[in-house]
């Protein structure tokens, strides 16, 4: 039986339009770093190559290699966590030239490092790209974290931020950082700003 995210981890992945409290476990990564402006044609590129990895992990079966643990699943969506540089901190209102950003695919638990390195030989070799060796693969635990659905425009995003900041701040927590996830549930070339969905999602302690 395939597993599917989307039934199987759908509190991760399906929150309500409001925000609530969660506990992150532990999750491999597929990742890439930049800067600057995500409507740039490097983003899209660096999207590109992450898909690349992620659908030679998925179809190692086909090609005749079945890594130990496999079993067949859906590929995980596209993430990204958002910063700013120290400029754009400092600056009144939002300057996208000035975001700082890690984009990513979730793997499944099976995956490790030297099926990671196979991978990388299968694109390599299938379709070179230039931001190969820049994509890196790691584990992350973000544990507590506060998260809601947001629908619409990415520039809408601020009005669920305030949301989510006065739920955070009624339930006694602060955010660890300033940093922020997003979970793209929509592929933004095929679908209209309106019905955009996007998971939000910060981490958070409680104050004591």
């Amino acid at each position: 039986m395939k597993y599917e995210w989307r039934k199987q981890e759908k509190h991760l992945y399906f929150p309500k339009q409001k925000p609530e409290l969660v506990t992150i476990p532990e999750q491999k990564f597929l990742l890439i770093k930049g800067n600057g402006n995500p409507n740039e044609h490097e983003f899209a590129e660096k999207i590109g190559v992450l898909y690349s990895l992620a659908y030679a992990i998925r179809m190692m079966p086909k090609q005749g290699y079945t890594p130990d643990g496999y079993f067949e699943y859906t590929v995980y969506p596209l993430e990204g966590i958002w910063d700013l540089s120290e400029k754009g901190r400092g600056l009144d209102s939002l300057n996208k030239d000035e975001l700082v950003y890690t984009i990513m695919i979730r793997q499944p638990d099976f995956v490790t490092k030297e099926i990671v390195e196979r991978a990388f030989e299968i694109v390599e070799k299938k379709k070179p790209h230039p931001f190969l060796n820049e994509v890196t693969f790691d584990v992350f635990q973000d544990g507590s974290s506060v998260q809601m659905l947001h629908i619409g425009p990415y520039d809408d995003e601020p009005q669920s931020f305030e949301l989510m900041n006065e739920f955070t701040k009624n339930n006694n927590l602060e955010r660890v950082s300033l940093q922020h996830r997003e979970i793209y549930l929509s592929d933004f070339r095929k679908v209209e700003p309106a019905k955009l969905k996007t998971v939000l999602r910060y981490k958070v302690r409680s104050i004591e």
